[in-house]
């Protein structure tokens, strides 16, 4: 049965390579929108994946990583008092605006931390190192923001917030699809970036004879030569995040409540809880998952019909054959198991090169973009079975066709 199935299969060409483009089309749109998902879920907590910090001490208010106020470096004192908390470190992430020396603007999200601390440190720096931002409104940048950023060498000159800017530091592969591209500096300069800007100035004036004030909002830039010193951190200043390693055997859910009742208007989280946190603002509470579900699900929609089509054409085609081998005394599972194999081989054939495709696309994406398309095993294996369904759920409708066939077929003009 195995010769019969085969030579059914591949008896017509070009309508086996049409059925094997269906199904890579649908392994394809599966496995890219599965990837694109989770890759997207991972970089959206990639941040914390520069630090190995135990515990992450944040505002009350915060809703994820991105999104949360600010709280005064004076609570950083309050935690280093907590026992249990080895160690503690401040982290200053917030908005800003990118102002390249041809004029172009782009949003940058500036991420301030202690170059000789150890809790935070930029991953996979290419060029230059974290102890040159000892000088101040020095920055590192990642490779794969270049284009946005206008920056592609060290040297490279640049403004934030109206203050400038001075790339000492590329680094690879920590670009986040969710953030705007990130910009690590030392605490002093990112307090001084967030804290420049323009200066407003309101002046209302009356005309003589009336009653009616007019007022005019007039917004006035630093001087070219007046640019502040990066000063330290003051115990009013907003930070962040508090970044605390835990001491050797300490419980950390217990270091939590420690934390959070020591300093007032503030959450403790884990780093999986933090991730977690994060990843799951994005899955549930944005259109994100919903819309790349919807993708894959056309993909099996689309592969499933043609490969649907392509079966019952086939079992149209050799009907006589299928009626012969019943008027022979062959059983139904017989037959069915035929038809059930044709499907096996399709989607073992469609699924082999659609998957080479996606990998071959994730890693170019990878290099080329900095935009993580994630394929695991256990994603490779779940295709596989979604194939392997829909391929064999397909040869149902040409499994009904032999169903209703009369052997007597065989005996017709």
């Amino acid at each position: 049965m195995v010769s019969i199935a085969r030579k059914n299969l591949l008896e017509d060409i070009p309508r086996f390579l049409v059925a094997q483009a269906g199904i890579m089309f649908a392994v394809s749109l599966v496995t890219i929108q599965t990837g694109i998902f989770k890759g997207f879920t991972r970089s959206s907590a990639k941040l914390i994946s520069n630090s190995t910090a135990d515990i992450w001490v944040a505002s009350d208010t915060m809703v994820y990583l991105d999104l949360t106020l600010p709280i005064p470096l004076a609570d950083l004192n309050l935690a280093q008092r907590v026992p249990g908390v080895d160690q503690a470190e401040p982290l200053i992430a917030s908005g800003g605006m990118w102002r390249h020396v041809a004029g172009d603007i782009a949003p940058i999200r500036v991420i301030g931390f202690d170059p000789q601390g150890q809790l935070f440190k930029p991953q996979n720096i290419v060029q230059g190192s974290e102890s040159e931002l000892k000088e101040p409104y020095t920055v590192i940048v990642d490779t794969n923001n270049s284009s946005a950023l206008n920056v592609e060498h060290i040297g490279d000159k640049a403004e934030v917030n109206s203050l400038p800017v001075q790339v000492v530091g590329l680094t690879q592969g920590n670009r986040s699809i969710a953030s705007n591209p990130y910009m690590f500096t030392s605490l002093e300069s990112a307090n001084s970036y967030l804290s420049s800007g323009k200066t407003a100035t309101l002046s209302c004036k009356s005309q003589v004879g009336s009653t009616d004030i007019q007022c005019t909002n007039t917004y006035v830039q630093p001087a070219e030569n007046s640019t502040p010193t990066a000063r330290p951190l003051a115990s009013t200043d907003p930070i962040t995040y508090i970044l605390i390693r835990a001491k050797p055997g300490q419980d950390l859910q217990i270091l939590k409540q420690r934390l959070q009742a020591a300093i007032p208007n503030t959450r403790a989280y884990t780093r999986r809880e933090m991730r977690r946190k994060t990843q799951t603002y994005w899955q549930e509470r944005t259109g994100i998952g919903y819309l790349l579900g919807l993708g894959a699900t056309v993909g099996i929609i689309v592969g499933a019909i043609i490969v649907g089509q392509i079966l019952y054409s086939s079992v149209s085609d050799h009907i006589k054959e299928f009626g012969t081998l019943k008027a022979m005394g062959a059983s139904d599972w017989i037959i069915y198991g035929v038809i059930i194999e044709q499907a096996l081989w399709m989607a073992v054939l469609g699924y082999i090169p659609g998957t080479i495709l996606c990998v071959g696309v994730a890693a170019w994406t990878l290099a080329s973009q900095g935009i993580l398309i994630l394929i695991t095993p256990a994603t490779a294996i779940m295709v596989f079975g979604i194939t392997v369904v829909m391929c064999v759920g397909s040869a149902v409708f040409a499994i009904q066709k032999v169903t209703r066939l009369d052997p007597a077929i065989v005996f017709k003009a």
